[in-house]
């Protein structure tokens, strides 16, 4: 298990800094730009659908994810962006999958992107770390999307800490007398909605056009390869494709600009 005294200024948000964190996979992820991704555990089928293409098109640019690991939107997110491009904190201990019906998501994350936990190994997920896990979850993003959320949940403390750290806060736009709690944010002048995925997601770098997928060498691309597995496969052709703009490198990782 490791530890590491991180040196970003995101932390420097929260009421109280921690002091380590323990971690499992590539730390280069907190370097990047991130945003935070949270909502209900049961969300509507819509709030699916629009979580992911937000937490997917979020990644073609370059940005991570950051969400809680836990059920609903907080897995639909981190599967948007990818294993890769994610970053999932812990209410737990870092040696355990905390929910286990997302055991094989974080095992994927622990390998390919990065979970962060302020606990020690074993700990057990309890209420009040629940509260403390949601504070670094908005910390580490840029802004907070909240795409579904009721009156009185976990998700709305969240907000209050976002405000607190003087967060932008998007929302997702939803009927009346669904999603009350982001429906009131909207309402209050809070949260900003989301009416075009491309719009907001140009906000955080080039939205590329649709890749062809006809192309297994861009569809390989797509996935975000690490650089020498991309070589191995590919050989001069990545060297081509990044002197002509086509990809860049970017964390020892191919990315389609």
């Amino acid at each position: 298990m490791n530890s590491i005294d991180f040196a970003i200024s995101e932390l420097e948000a929260m009421k109280k800094k921690p002091d380590f964190l323990f971690y499992k996979g590539n730390t280069d992820l907190l370097y990047r730009r991130k945003v935070s991704i949270i909502g209900s555990r049961k969300p509507y089928q819509y709030t699916q659908q629009m979580t992911h293409a937000i937490a997917h098109e979020l990644s073609r640019v370059g940005t991570c994810i950051v969400s809680g690991g836990a059920m609903g939107v907080d897995a639909i997110a981190h599967r948007g962006a990818g294993s890769a491009n994610t970053i999932a904190v812990l209410p737990c201990g870092i040696d355990l999958r905390y929910p286990a019906v997302n055991k094989s998501l974080l095992g994927s994350i622990e390998t390919e992107g990065l979970t962060l936990s302020q606990f020690e190994a074993g700990f057990a997920a309890t209420n009040w770390s629940f509260v403390v896990r949601n504070e670094l979850v908005v910390a580490l993003g840029e802004v907070l999307i909240v795409t579904q959320a009721d009156e009185e949940s976990g998700s709305m403390r969240s907000v209050e800490y976002a405000l607190e750290m003087g967060k932008k806060i998007y929302v997702l736009p939803h009927h009346i007398g669904e999603s009350e709690g982001t429906n009131r944010l909207l309402a209050e002048g809070k949260a900003e909605a989301i009416y075009d995925i491309s719009m907001f997601v140009g906000r955080f770098g080039k939205v590329r056009s649709a890749i062809d997928v006809s192309d297994p060498f861009l569809r390989f691309c797509a996935m975000r390869p690490v650089y020498e597995d991309a070589v191995q496969k590919y050989g001069e052709k990545i060297f081509e494709a990044e002197l002509n703009g086509v990809i860049e490198v970017q964390n020892g990782r191919v990315v389609l600009t």
